[in-house]
């Protein structure tokens, strides 16, 4: 597989979301190399300047595209500001001012819940959030199912443009690096619906795993009906995270 293209793009202005979420605005003269139709897929930010690991490859930071608009020459990338370990990417965003340069790789591939599914489950902590909320505008006016969101605070919650169908559970936790289980438990608190369902969920990589036993083992649901990924793991950096990743797929992939 060809490595995705990369190129170098302005800052054109940054916002405040949440109390937790940063956005940061991207263009200028490479920004017509992002094809459009990866709204929710992966980019890399790629920091030469960082002291690296692998002297052969440079640091990368894993984030979501929010939204793009090739028109206008404009693509939006949200920052959630949590308290792991790995901070490069946030203290680059809270930083960042007009007319800042960044090397972004991708995009990557786009993972959307099926809306051919009787119903969907989608659920996510706050660095799901840029990635969850594609997958929402995407929806269906008629499908029906879940979204379940872990935020940080109260003030953290944002607007949702829901089909009516579809049920909004909000769960705040304050310290998501403590691992509460918070998410976890709602999710399992909810009713199961009938039918094929569509699963999408994204998290912290110890809940994922917990997670991905539930869905499989307790709900029966297929591999071809789920996209589950863990985004970070607490204590954890992107690198070493990276590591985790890869030794728990192979073991997954093993065991299937």
């Amino acid at each position: 597989m060809a490595r995705p293209q990369s190129r170098i793009l302005d800052v054109l202005g940054t916002e405040q979301v949440t109390p937790n979420m940063m956005r940061v605005r991207f263009g200028g003269s490479e920004i017509h190399t992002i094809p459009e139709g990866f709204e929710g897929g992966y980019i890399k930010l790629i920091f030469l300047e960082a002291p690296r690991a692998h002297p052969d490859r440079p640091v990368m930071r894993t984030y979501s595209i929010r939204s793009y608009d090739a028109e206008k020459g404009e693509m939006a990338v949200d920052f959630a500001l949590h308290g792991d370990t790995g901070g490069l990417a946030t203290d680059w965003a809270l930083n960042a001012k007009v007319g800042d340069r960044m090397l972004i790789g991708g995009p990557g591939s786009v993972k959307m819940v099926d809306p051919e599914a009787d119903w969907v489950f989608l659920a996510g902590d706050m660095t799901a959030i840029p990635a969850l909320m594609c997958n929402i505008e995407r929806l269906p006016a008629t499908i029906k199912g879940y979204v379940v969101i872990e935020v940080t605070s109260e003030a953290d919650k944002q607007e949702l443009n829901l089909p009516e169908g579809i049920e909004v559970h909000w769960v705040v936790t304050p310290s998501p690096e403590k691992l509460e289980g918070n998410l976890v438990s709602k999710i399992k608190s909810l009713p199961w619906l009938e039918g094929c369902v569509s699963v999408w969920t994204a998290c912290e990589f110890d809940s994922m795993r917990t997670l991905r036993s539930y869905y499989r083992n307790e709900r029966g649901v297929g591999r071809d009906q789920i996209y589950l990924s863990s985004y970070w793991r607490a204590g954890r950096t992107e690198d070493q995270h990276k590591t985790d990743k890869q030794k728990d797929n192979a073991a997954n992939q093993a065991a299937a």
